[in-house]
């Protein structure tokens, strides 16, 4: 990791100089998901003001393939700090124990299964015979895409593609798809885009929901309100919290200065997404089953959470 110090000399001068510790020379990265996304939207003004909060150098914010491409860049080094949906990181620590923690949980992510507003489509299980978007490759979508598709009797009687979420969109507009999967916050910007542009419409999966959580105790049931994209009603679908990740390798005290930056800075993230107002420290603690990194615990015990 490309951390250029030791703790212990961080520790050491910051007990020479009566002060805070001195971040000078950290460079840091930030695993951020697919341009388009929540995660990538929130990723910019978070280094922004991370280094404010640090002073230091803007965090380098590295465009992904979404989830399961930023837990494979923490584990060999790529990233140091990434958005991860809950399902991946908990299967990836279990993979890894002892090399992932958390910073906090922020936002959760909402699954969308979405086609055409003059589609003949109104439940899952009439996509059958048809072409699927699923996501990016290594992306936190594909994955519960392909749980869902299963749930739904699906996984052999559909033709998927892997696309990014602007891709998937241009392909829905073009006709070249049927649906598409996408899990984000509420709202994702370029379905808002697609829906004003050429009419969109979400499909309810509560009918899919006990089969999914059978997959995994972190996915819920949540509901999208029909406002959030101009829709007749609301839909239920699957909602899966995301953490922020670093590796256990983490200083303490760039840790719980992270933790504390991601706090101070959520005006700044909610005027971007208003997913971001959802973050707060009560929930925040709320990373099961991965443990809190101890420098973040350090913040929290400060807090009094």
């Amino acid at each position: 990791m490309r951390w250029r110090r030791t703790a212990a000399l961080v520790a050491l001068l910051a007990l020479l100089a009566g002060c805070g510790p001195d971040f000078e020379g950290l460079r840091l990265r930030v695993a951020a998901g697919s341009v388009g996304g929540v995660y990538h939207d929130l990723a910019g003004p978070l280094a922004t003001a991370w280094a404010g909060e640090l002073g230091i150098e803007r965090p380098e914010v590295l465009a992904t393939q979404g989830s399961r491409d930023n837990l494979n860049r923490v584990l060999s080094g790529g990233a140091d700090v990434a958005f991860v949906a809950a399902d991946l990181a908990a299967d990836s620590a279990a993979a890894h124990p002892g090399k992932l923690a958390t910073l906090a949980r922020i936002h959760d992510d909402y699954l969308h299964i979405v086609v055409r507003a003059d589609s003949p489509y109104t439940s899952v299980q009439m996509l059958r015979g048809q072409h699927i978007a699923v996501g990016s490759p290594e992306s936190g979508v594909e994955y519960i895409a392909a749980r869902v598709l299963q749930v739904a009797g699906l996984r052999d009687s559909v033709t998927v593609k892997e696309l990014s979420l602007e891709d998937s969109l241009a392909a829905l507009a073009d006709r070249k798809i049927d649906a598409l999967f996408w899990s984000g916050g509420l709202p994702t910007p370029l379905i808002t885009q697609y829906t004003h542009k050429i009419g969109l419409r979400l499909l309810d999966m509560a009918t899919l929901m006990p089969g999914m959580q059978e997959f995994s105790p972190v996915y819920g049931t949540a509901t999208i309100p029909g406002s959030t994209y101009d829709q007749s009603g609301p839909v239920t679908t699957l909602v899966v919290p995301n953490f922020l990740v670093v590796p256990t390798s983490m200083p303490a005290d760039v840790a719980k200065a992270l933790t504390k930056g991601l706090y101070d800075s959520r005006p700044a993230l909610a005027a971007v997404n208003r997913a971001a107002l959802s973050i707060d420290v009560h929930p925040g603690i709320e990373t099961a089953p991965l443990p809190l990194h101890p420098g973040a615990l350090a913040y929290y015990r400060e807090e009094k959470v």
